[in-house]
Parts: structure tokens; C-alpha cells; sequence
């Protein structure tokens, strides 16, 4: 056990919460948590009530058991148009979805030291508006803001904007990098202390020319989160990003993507710890690893219920599969690649290699249709008694997978409570994990440098 304890050496875990409610990840009335809930003394409402995803009380609930567990920070995703199935809205799908910055104003007020992080899409807004929504967030917040910075080319969302998704792929990037760009020519704009300086840009985007409006923040700027994963994406970060949301959960998928995206950053002049990166993860706890086990089968047996299943090939065959016994073999026909049947969702790059994929993974495990989509979508990261997860999650960080992990829980509101009470004290004793925020900003939590002059602050713990 002494070898898990604290030393000069040890890289610090980076924790953040993300809210379910939207994902495939959420169980909605989960029975199954709430009687374990009663069999070991914790609370017996553990479950995701339908409306949960939009009640403040559980945005609240959430943020402030992150801010408990001295988290860093509190991450909202976006959803511009609700998504459509067969040509309507797709009923498995929870509809409803508060527009995040609106939210995270109103926790500046219930949480004291909790980052606090909106997605909002570079796509369908404009850099001066969305430069003074976040400076305001940064100040109600005394420098706890962050924006998770996301693109579309897609025309199904672009239909609710008056351009439309007007932009090829390779445009989404560009106007991504100079819409930040001027974002930040903007916060610059009113110097600390000072008088608000003009700005007159021209670019292939943007033309703006005026003076901001809202002074000096405490960050300076607001943290910029990222969360692209191709040579593009992956290019942005390096050159933009303070942190990035990964789908590398794993650990050899983790230290290569680590590794790749790190040894950019030398190239803009920046250091290795400029950046953090923190892959989305979840996590079943139990009180031995064989009921964690057990329990993680059954959250994903109730993740991917025999519609679901369905749904889940339907997007990759592209095709009205309705015919096909969910209990039954995978179908033998080839994907539709053209096919416009799920709107709204990032579309299969290459439909007929995941078919492929999944028809010889069911050949060879004797898997049914709905066990081949447990099998490839419904897994746990981290599955384990509180020990294990602690010295698991400890491991990943400490051989350069990762610098922290974005938790996704499978319950609203209540998916954190055990994390908190049950894993952090272990990583705490492990010496990898805060027993108190040192700082009052985010960049302070992320120990990240500070952007411009930081007000009553040295940008770092």
C-alpha cells in the first residue's frame, strides 16, 4: 500500500463531472440502483425520474456533489435540434435540453469553486456575442468558466439556423480556429485595470470592428475545451485548446492519443502541462468485484433495451430493420451508406466495415443481435470494487493515458453520490487527488498558465 501513497512524483488526477440526461449512457426509473441503494444503506432514489434532465434541482444536485468531491469542473453538452428517427422524433430519445450557459449562470450561484463548462457551437454563433455570454459567466463566477468548443457541417441542425450547415468539413475547422481566434482578441480587448481598446478584424470568416463591452474577467480568458479526435481536431487542440475531452478510454487507445497530442504542442510553443487531457469515462461500483461485474451487466442490459438494440443498427445499416427479432442473428444484408434514416447524429464514416465488424464479433461469441450491441456500444470503463476503481484510475493517469477523467454517470441526478463518498477519499489517500481547491479559477484547478492578467490570481494551484 505504500507505493500508492503520496510522492513528489505523482501526477495529480483531474476529475470533472458531465451531466447525463441526453446520452445513451443514462437508465431512466433504474430499479436496480434503488433496491441496491436500500441493501447497502444509501440513498434509495437512486434513479433517473423522466423530466430530470431539464429540473435545475438536478443540475444542482449534480454540481454541487462534484464541487464535494473537489472536482475541477461541471460539463453541460449541447443539442440544437432534437433528433429524428424513420422521419420523426426518435422516441427513445429524451426530449428536452436547456441551453447551457443559462444553466451555468444560475450554478454560479449555488456552487462556490466548481468549473463550470458550456459546449456551444462555433457552427451557428457569433464571436462577439458568445465572447460577451462568456465573459459574463466568468465574472458571476469569479473565473470559473469554460467553453467546450464544438463544430457542425451538418444541414439536419443547420435547418433550425438561417445559413443552414452551409460548411464542408474542411471549413469547420477554419472558422472554428479564427472564430476562437477573435474570441479572444475580444476578452484581450479591455486590458485589466485598463480602458476598452478597438478591435478591427477582417478575416475569411468574421469581419467585426467596435469595442467590447464587458471589462476584464478573473481568468482573462475563459478555459477552452475540445473535444476533436481527427488529424484536424487533434491539430486545433494542440494549437487552442486547454483541455480535451476524449473518447480514449482505454489504455493503449489512451497513451497513444496522449502521446501523439502532447508532441504537437512543441510546435506552438507550448509546454506538455498546457494541455489536459481527460477522456470521457463511466463507472459501476461494488462492494465485491463480482457483484460490480454483475451489476455493470445489467445497467448495460437496461442501457441497450431490445429497442434500443434496433436503433443501434438501424443507424449503422441504415435501414428499417423493425423485422428483425432483437434476439435473433444480426441481419445478412449490407448497410445503406447514402442512407438519411437517423437525423441529427454523427454519421458512420464507414457503415460496412462496423457491420463487418459486428458480424464476425457475434459469429465467433454466439451472440444475438441485442447481446452484439451490448457487446460493442454498453461498455463500463471502470467496473470494480471503490479500491480497484481508485487504483485502476490511478494507473491510467500514472503511466501517461491521461491527465484526468470527465465522469458520465448513468443515473440523474444522483450517478455521482457514490464516486464522491466512496472513490475520492481513496484517491486521496493514494496523494492523487485534492483535499481542498487551492485556488479559486479554473486554470487554478487545472494547473494550467494564466491568459492575459488574471485578476487575484497566479493562474495556477
Amino acid at each position: 500500500m505504500s507505493q500508492s501513497r503520496s510522492g513528489p512524483d505523482r501526477k495529480q488526477i483531474h476529475l470533472a463531472a458531465h451531466f447525463p440526461g441526453v446520452n445513451n449512457t443514462t437508465v431512466w426509473g433504474d430499479a436496480l440502483a434503488a433496491g441496491q441503494a436500500t441493501a447497502s444503506g444509501r440513498d434509495a432514489a437512486a434513479d433517473s425520474p423522466l423530466g430530470s434532465q431539464i429540473a435545475f434541482s438536478s443540475f444542482a444536485h449534480l454540481a454541487r456533489t462534484a464541487e464535494r468531491g473537489l472536482f475541477d469542473f461541471f460539463f453541460l453538452a449541447e443539442g440544437l435540434r432534437l433528433r429524428e428517427h424513420k422521419g420523426r422524433i426518435h422516441d427513445l430519445d429524451v426530449a428536452g435540453r436547456p441551453e447551457s450557459i443559462t444553466v451555468l449562470n444560475a450554478l454560479a450561484a449555488v456552487t462556490e469553486r466548481l468549473g463550470l463548462a458550456a459546449t456551444v457551437n462555433a457552427t451557428f454563433n457569433e464571436p462577439y456575442e458568445l465572447a460577451r455570454r462568456f465573459a459574463s459567466l466568468d465574472h458571476l463566477s469569479g473565473g470559473r468558466a469554460a467553453w467546450n468548443v464544438v463544430t457542425t457541417s451538418d444541414a439536419f441542425t443547420g435547418e433550425n439556423f438561417r445559413r443552414g450547415g452551409y460548411l464542408d468539413r474542411a471549413d469547420r475547422y477554419s472558422r472554428a480556429a479564427e472564430f476562437l481566434d477573435l474570441t479572444r482578441q475580444l476578452w484581450d480587448s479591455w486590458p485589466a485595470g485598463g480602458r476598452p481598446e478597438p478591435v478591427d478584424h477582417r478575416g475569411a470568416h468574421f469581419t467585426v470592428r467596435g469595442e467590447f463591452t464587458v471589462p476584464h474577467s478573473p481568468q482573462g480568458h475563459p478555459v477552452v475545451i475540445q473535444a476533436g479526435d481527427s488529424p484536424e481536431g487533434r491539430e486545433f487542440a494542440a494549437s487552442a485548446a486547454d483541455v480535451i475531452f476524449t473518447r480514449h478510454s482505454g489504455p493503449e487507445a489512451g497513451r497513444a492519443f496522449y502521446a501523439d497530442v502532447k508532441g504537437r504542442l512543441a510546435a506552438y510553443g507550448r509546454r506538455p502541462d498546457d494541455l489536459k487531457i481527460m477522456p470521457g469515462v463511466t463507472f459501476v461500483l461494488g462492494d465485491t468485484a463480482a457483484e460490480a461485474q454483475e451489476r455493470a451487466a445489467e445497467i448495460r442490459r437496461r442501457q441497450v433495451s431490445p429497442q434500443n438494440a434496433l436503433l443501434a443498427l438501424e443507424q449503422v445499416w441504415g435501414v428499417d430493420l423493425s423485422a428483425y427479432d432483437p434476439d435473433g442473428p444480426l441481419p445478412d444484408i449490407d448497410p445503406d451508406p447514402g442512407s438519411e434514416l437517423a437525423q441529427g447524429r454523427v454519421r458512420i464514416a464507414d457503415p460496412k466495415a462496423v457491420a463487418d465488424r459486428w458480424r464476425a464479433l457475434s459469429r465467433a461469441k454466439g451472440l444475438s443481435l441485442r447481446e452484439t450491441v451490448i457487446e460493442t456500444t454498453g461498455r463500463q470503463s471502470f467496473v470494480g470494487t471503490p479500491a480497484a476503481v481508485a487504483a485502476e484510475m490511478d494507473t491510467f493517469v500514472q503511466t501517461g493515458a491521461a491527465d484526468g477523467f470527465i465522469l458520465v454517470p448513468h443515473l440523474t441526478p444522483g450517478g455521482l453520490d457514490d464516486f464522491v463518498d466512496r472513490v475520492v477519499p481513496l484517491l486521496q489517500e493514494r496523494g492523487v487527488h485534492r483535499t481542498e481547491y487551492r485556488g479559486r479559477t479554473l486554470r487554478s484547478h487545472l494547473g494550467l498558465p494564466a491568459s492575459a492578467r488574471p485578476v487575484g490570481e497566479d493562474g495556477r494551484s
